[in-house]
């Protein structure tokens, strides 16, 4: 396969699947040995073993990363930090794509981004919706279930000064009554304790608010 048919294939796909892009050929090795060459000249960037992206020359369209990170890992979603960054619940931007995932933990460091994958067992496996730019859909934590996952995989007793530190900001997005209800699904005592610290924490920022 010559470049150019292989950018007429691919040439509108954020990412490149090569096992979806070359279903139905009867011998891939011959394109397989070609993406390697085109990985080493540059107009390709591997992204993991079968997933690829083309380089900034030639894309057409940019890739939207939580979409990435769902396709480097599935089933996934974007959660913790990262999570509370996309709803603007912390100031800090944050350079890893933190997911959740019911497989084995795995890290990609990537010319398109490091993603990192945490582990919870099926029953933990919720709380997420999906979201959709440019037509790539991912899938992203409310932010009630992402700080529950914070707290869960991180293994915190959460202080009451380490909410603080956290520099949560737009809380009245947080739905108190929502964080409880996921926070009782964990069937978890320190999960509902720290629950109840951040909405103690919301209630009191609230407070703060008004007072002139």
């Amino acid at each position: 396969m010559k470049w150019h048919e292989f950018l007429k294939k691919a040439g509108n796909l954020p990412v490149i699947d090569v096992e979806i892009l070359l279903a139905g050929v009867a011998d891939t090795r011959p394109v397989k040995v070609q993406i390697s060459r085109w990985v080493k000249s540059g107009k390709l960037i591997q992204v993991k073993r079968g997933i690829y992206l083309l380089s900034k020359d030639y894309r057409k369209k940019e890739v939207f990363e939580p979409y990435l990170a769902s396709i480097l890992m599935s089933p996934s979603y974007i959660s913790l930090e990262k999570a509370l960054e996309y709803h603007g619940l912390i100031p800090e931007s944050v350079p890893v794509y933190t997911s959740v995932t019911t497989k084995r933990p795995a890290k990609y460091v990537t010319k398109a981004g490091v993603f990192s994958y945490r582990r919870v067992k099926k029953p933990l496996f919720w709380g997420y919706d999906s979201v959709s730019v440019d037509k790539q859909t991912a899938f992203v934590a409310f932010p009630e279930k992402a700080l529950l996952d914070l707290f869960y995989l991180n293994g915190m007793n959460i202080p009451p000064a380490y909410l603080k530190e956290l520099r949560l900001q737009n809380t009245e997005k947080i739905d108190t009554a929502r964080l409880l209800v996921f926070a009782k699904r964990f069937k978890s005592r320190g999960i509902m304790t720290a629950a109840k610290r951040v909405v103690k924490y919301i209630t009191k920022e609230a407070e703060n608010q008004k007072t002139p």
